[in-house]
């Protein structure tokens, strides 16, 4: 029963995906803490894809899974090539076999596909050409497709906090997490066999540290919290203000993972000039990923933005700027990780 997976609290992200600048800081930072062991090198547990675009693992939007009216939808696994190819390097011919003076380090093979192969290509064309960045980690949902399908119950939602996280002793490798799962965000370990992903640094957020991905964000996109706290930005932001939207709501898993729509320049005209009425991002593209509610969203988002210009004050705006980063966490997740011990930094 989908019941049975709500949490007493459930602590969620939204990121604002007009401040991301697609730097990856995120993508390292939780490389470097969580995949940086054999098995793991295509692992991206955070990646920061660019849109529109086929993301990572390739095409995943079209891989099925999650559920349509409270039933599992078929899904298919993705390749260990779809993921993105990890390539090989002749390290001994240009340093081992005194061949560097002519010829510089390539891969063995030539890969066809590679984690954010198509980074920064977009859509439209010049001058109304577009993208924008889209981070994406484990959503943590409220009711996980992966536990459902995992048929030695290796996967489970913490109740205190709504986190979703695999038993690495449990998890025999069948991968049926990975076809249900629409976001497509497992991963398949092909040395322990077993299926990994994004832990929410759940090791951090017991000793009040926020996750790797949001606190080394230098462009503070990423706010933490709990979605029943009134007084911290998650719940103004999703419940309140309602600018906060998850990624395709429509898999009908209640994703947990949030992210404040773009809105972008505005779109040229023939002679050069702006028209205001056209935005350059297809108001159509943005519902196919976040559906219909990113209208009035926008619409809100541009009303908030209308009235700082005219030099009047917005709470929302406020809160999305974040002028002091222990905000965006709020105070629940504001110790330094060195301090907190443990292997966190």
């Amino acid at each position: 029963m989908k019941e049975d997976w709500k949490p007493l609290r459930q602590l969620a992200m939204v990121i604002d995906l007009n401040k991301c600048i697609g730097c990856q800081t995120c993508t390292v930072a939780c490389k470097t803490l969580w995949t940086d062991e054999e098995g793991m090198e295509h692992m991206y547990w955070n990646s920061v894809n660019t849109q529109p675009g086929r993301g990572t693992p390739r095409d995943w939007e079209g891989m099925g899974g999650g559920f349509e009216n409270d039933v599992p939808r078929a899904g298919r696994l993705p390749s260990i090539s779809e993921f993105g190819d990890v390539p090989r390097y002749d390290y001994e011919r240009v340093f081992s076999e005194g061949h560097g003076e002519k010829e510089f380090l390539r891969p063995k093979k030539r890969p066809d596909w590679m984690f954010n192969w198509d980074e920064d290509q977009g859509a439209g064309v010049f001058p109304n050409s577009y993208f924008f960045y889209l981070p994406r980690l484990c959503n943590h949902c409220t009711y996980p497709a992966c536990a459902e399908a995992c048929p030695i119950k290796a996967i489970s939602k913490r109740k205190e906090d709504g986190i979703v996280l695999i038993d690495q002793d449990k998890c025999k490798g069948y991968r049926f997490c990975m076809e249900a799962c629409p976001y497509k965000k497992i991963y398949y370990n092909y040395v322990t066999r077993t299926s990994q992903k994004c832990i929410f640094c759940f090791p951090r957020v017991d000793k009040g540290v926020a996750q790797a991905c949001a606190r080394q964000c230098p462009g503070r996109v990423r706010f933490v919290g709990y979605l029943d706290d009134e007084r911290g930005p998650i719940h103004r932001l999703v419940n309140q203000w309602k600018v906060a939207l998850p990624l395709h709501p429509e898999y009908g898993t209640e994703a947990n993972i949030y992210y404040v729509p773009p809105i972008g320049p505005l779109r040229n005209t023939e002679d050069g000039n702006f028209d205001p009425s056209q935005p350059r991002i297809p108001t159509e593209y943005l519902v196919s990923l976040f559906g219909a509610n990113v209208k009035p969203a926008i619409e809100t988002l541009q009303t908030e933005m209308d009235k700082r210009r005219r030099g009047e004050k917005s709470e929302l705006l406020e809160i999305l700027i974040g002028w002091r980063w222990p905000d965006d966490f709020f105070s629940h997740l504001t110790k330094d990780p060195v301090e907190a011990g443990g292997g966190l930094s």
